[in-house]
């Protein structure tokens, strides 16, 4: 069990995140509320039947993508470590006039309670490198989900960590060090995080051990976010990054299914 101040150490980075990213044109909060989603191109298209089903998003942030979900139908759950991020979620859904339960739990942590399992779980985008652990973090996603559920994931592809400069094989500890964030207003957002290094290979044998068989993996050699530096934008909303005359893998995406 890592040493637990890993993780009040990122609880406090976050709760002082989230009120610079509720008023950054990153999240674009006001373009939500005005009928907006905060989905992009990648998880529209591959995850397209929620209508009905019931989601777990774990790792949510204040909630711009889970009450996403719920636009398309979903009856969503969010999960998030900072008090201050799921708070500010409750805000925005009723400010949004949509309906979602938001949760304040360490991912490892959650308990649904009564709740039977959920027919999807889904996270997205820079989620589990704030994790140690991936056996435990499958074996959440796995519990969670029902006989014949679907388990979908898009993430920043590990090859990036590598050509900045960081691990990218998982090493005895975290990589500690005081960052800013990634919005354009984040100047002020400074704190000490800790993040951990996961090939892509963990992250498929951690989901495969726990139950989780794999229907699709797929590498995209553009992000739909422009959060890293010297990023292109060749066609609206992808943003490129290049390494010596190439593009890089910058995004991946999973789809599984739990047996049973």
């Amino acid at each position: 069990m890592p040493d637990p101040d890993y993780f009040e150490m990122n609880r406090v980075g976050w709760d002082r995140r989230v009120g610079v990213h509720f008023r950054s044109k990153f999240y674009n909060v006001e373009g939500f509320l005005a009928g907006g989603t905060s989905l992009r191109e990648i998880e529209l298209a591959e995850l397209e039947e929620v209508s009905g089903r019931r989601l777990l998003h774990l790792q949510c942030h204040f909630g711009l993508d889970t009450l996403s979900w719920v636009r398309l139908g979903a009856t969503c759950t969010g999960v998030d470590i900072s008090p201050v991020a799921i708070e500010q979620a409750g805000h925005l859904a009723r400010s949004a006039g949509l309906r979602a339960e938001f949760v304040c739990s360490n991912v490892y942590d959650f308990n649904r309670g009564a709740a039977g399992p959920y027919d999807i779980v889904f996270t997205s985008y820079g989620a589990v490198c704030w994790l140690p652990d991936l056996t435990r973090w499958a074996e959440v996603v796995s519990s969670n989900l029902a006989a014949g559920g679907t388990f979908y994931m898009v993430e920043f592809h590990p090859i990036y960590d590598l050509l900045a400069g960081y691990p990218y094989f998982a090493g005895a500890g975290p990589d500690v060090e005081e960052e800013g964030t990634y919005t354009e207003n984040g100047g002020g957002a400074a704190a000490e995080l800790a993040v951990w290094a996961h090939p892509l290979s963990s992250v498929v044998s951690a989901l495969i051990d726990s139950g989780i068989e794999i229907l699709r993996l797929k590498e995209f050699p553009f992000s739909p976010h422009n959060c890293f530096e010297g990023m292109e934008e060749r066609e609206p909303g992808r943003f490129y990054l290049r390494h010596r005359g190439h593009d890089v893998p910058i995004v991946y995406s999973l789809m599984g299914r739990k047996a049973g």
